[in-house]
């Protein structure tokens, strides 16, 4: 059985990954953490105690984090103190922020990626495949949508798309397009285009499951790891 931690318990991906985590019989929820800036976090969720101090992750085997670049900076410094893996599932983080990551990683287990679902986790292997074929001759573009609180523009995965794309075929990503609309969980296309022919590979997130349950196949990888970077391609063996 693995000690599961949630950070963000009360957000939107921190709910639905508890609600997942408690029907698995692979993990025991060890700590909620939460923002105790925020005013309508209750005492209790799920009957389970709601915690405002770190130190509340002592005991646990790995945290899943989905907050603000601050907080995941905070909490990557206690996991290192209390020797608690982490899946890192924030996005908007700066250099300076990955490269703390990548040191921590040297202390504690770290699945760290712009998404965790297992789709698009198949969709960047198809794009540095495609990418690699077309090369030169072939103008790659991308368009993402979300709704209209994320902040982050162009979003982590996007970003990860054209990194994949420009590094596969040695040139680059004419346009990356964000659209801030409605509720949309998450719409990215990356565009092939040549004067004979346009190649699009496209992922439709329906669900934020796919994010938590993703999220969860990866704190279960690291359930047997002891330090090391890793992201979503090496939980799935692509």
């Amino acid at each position: 059985m693995i000690k599961l931690a949630v950070s963000g318990c009360q957000g939107r991906m921190g709910q639905r990954i508890t609600a997942l985590a408690l029907k698995d019989k692979v993990f025991k929820i060890s700590a909620l953490l939460e923002n105790k800036n925020r005013p309508d976090v209750p005492l209790m969720s799920s009957n389970i105690p709601v915690n405002f101090d770190d130190s509340a992750l002592k005991g646990s085997k790995v945290l899943i984090e989905f907050t603000t670049p601050d907080a995941t900076m905070e909490h990557l410094k206690s996991c290192q103190k209390y020797g608690v893996n982490m899946v890192i599932g924030t996005t908007g983080l700066s250099k300076a922020q990955i490269a703390q990551i990548k040191k921590a990683s040297s202390k504690i287990a770290i699945v760290f990626s712009s998404n965790m679902s297992v789709g698009v986790n198949l969709v960047f292997s198809l794009i540095a495949k495609a990418a690699k074929v077309t090369g030169k001759n072939y103008s790659m573009r991308l368009v993402e949508t979300h709704h209209i609180h994320k902040v982050d523009a162009p979003s982590g995965t996007a970003k990860t798309m054209a990194e994949i794309a420009e590094q596969s075929s040695k040139s680059k990503v004419k346009k990356i397009d964000s659209i801030r609309e409605g509720e949309v969980i998450g719409d990215h296309t990356i565009t092939f285009e040549s004067d004979v022919d346009l190649i699009s590979i496209r992922h439709n997130a329906k669900t934020r499951d796919i994010f938590a349950e993703g999220s969860l196949v990866a704190a279960k990888f690291l359930g047997s790891k002891k330090k090391g970077l890793f992201n979503m391609q090496d939980v799935l063996g692509l």
